[in-house]
């Protein structure tokens, strides 16, 4: 006899996974040899985009070969990168001290370099919301402090009609930035506070309601990303999960200091982690939340 199920039920049943066990994750180097990895970012070609900030560099990983390979030599000092729906490239090149969009014929376009005519700090990390809305950090770090005309540490918009706008200003850098699975709020690490700021978003893209999400995290917060049930992932002394209330519920220690993840493969169950010199992937039971 078969047993009829109330459709609430059925729907719990579907989508209820067993919590994750951090303590037991395989940890695996994919590549290496590199300075300083950041701004890991999953094409839905089947490849990883990352960059060697001090080598100048975008590499590209695709799973199955043994090593990565040169996307982009001269990138500008390249950080953060993202894809939108359309497969395009975004990216934060510190050095140039801007944020560029590469099209699938490898076409740059430069679409922020100055607020109110002063040039940035040096773009960090970004996002790119499903309707094509665009979020990204601006600290400066090191000597990138004595290059500074902006008074002020942004996180900035970028419209649907181009137009730049900022988000926040704020007293402590901010860093890694990422949007909630709906894209209605937006994630912010902030390096100097040691915590991650939510903003809530409308359909037009503009922000409200800035709160800190979750407060004194071990080390220096810097990439963020989100899996499909809202859940945050940090990059600081170690990797920090938290729900999206901003409640812990467990993290992992890397074999180098992370500085950023991306989820990544077929089924979006790896995540990808930027370390120093290294470049690892973690299988989890959970998939990644893409904007595209």
């Amino acid at each position: 006899m078969r047993l009829a199920l109330p459709i609430a039920l059925i729907h719990l049943l579907s989508v209820t996974a067993p919590a994750q066990d951090y303590s037991d994750l395989r940890i695996e180097k994919v590549a290496t040899g590199f300075i300083f990895t950041e701004g890991p970012a999953w094409s839905r070609d089947g490849y990883l985009i990352f960059s060697d900030i001090p080598g100048d560099k975008l590499l590209q990983f695709k799973p199955g070969e043994k090593k990565a390979t040169i996307f982009r030599e001269n990138s500008s000092g390249a950080i953060g990168n993202t894809f939108d729906v359309q497969g395009r490239l975004y990216s934060c090149e510190s050095h140039a001290r801007r944020v560029t969009r590469t099209d699938k014929k490898g076409k740059i376009e430069v679409l922020a370099e100055r607020w109110q005519g002063k040039r940035l700090n040096a773009p960090n990390d970004i996002v790119v919301r499903k309707d094509g809305q665009i979020y990204f950090t601006d600290p400066a770090f090191g000597n990138q402090q004595d290059t500074r005309e902006l008074d002020f540490y942004g996180v900035f918009h970028i419209s649907h009609r181009g137009e730049l706008d900022v988000v926040a200003k704020s007293k402590g850098r901010p860093n890694g930035i990422a949007l909630s699975p709906n894209g209605r709020i937006l994630y912010v690490t902030n390096s100097d506070q040691r915590n991650v700021r939510a903003y809530d978003l409308d359909r037009n893209g503009e922000a409200s309601n800035e709160r800190v999400l979750i407060s004194n995290i071990a080390g220096i917060p810097d990439g963020i990303k989100v899996d499909e049930s809202g859940n945050l992932y940090v990059a600081a002394a170690r990797m920090e999960v938290h729900t999206p209330e901003g409640k812990p519920i467990g993290g992992f220690v890397m074999p180098e200091t992370p500085s950023n993840c991306a989820f990544g493969d077929g089924d979006l169950q790896s995540l990808y982690i930027t370390a120093r010199t290294s470049v690892y992937r973690v299988r989890l039971n959970v998939k990644g939340s893409l904007q595209y």
